[in-house]
């Protein structure tokens, strides 16, 4: 794998990871009763964006590695998926 395709699948992972982990803990304005004049009632009261940006960077790591492991020892490729559209005859 080259750098910028480590560079870019960690981006990849990165940017899935953050929109798995932005919904947890989210309490909205109108659940803690302290909605502000002219914002939206859904509106978090405290995002704790850098917490979560803190848990994604981890769990993006944690997948990195597997899926560099996974390209590295080629344990999936092209062949794998050889039942899919059957295997090529040989003469």
């Amino acid at each position: 794998m080259s750098i910028t395709t480590g560079i870019v699948t960690f981006i990849i992972v990165w940017w899935t990871s953050l929109f798995l982990v932005l919904p947890f803990g989210v309490k909205g304005q109108w659940e803690e009763g302290e909605v502000k004049d002219g914002s939206e009632p859904g509106a978090p009261v405290k995002p704790y964006i850098l917490r979560k940006f803190a848990i994604t960077t981890g769990i993006a790591m944690v997948l990195w590695v597997i899926v560099y492991i996974i390209i590295v020892t080629n344990a999936v490729g092209v062949i794998s998926f050889d039942w899919l559209f059957g295997a090529p005859e040989t003469p």
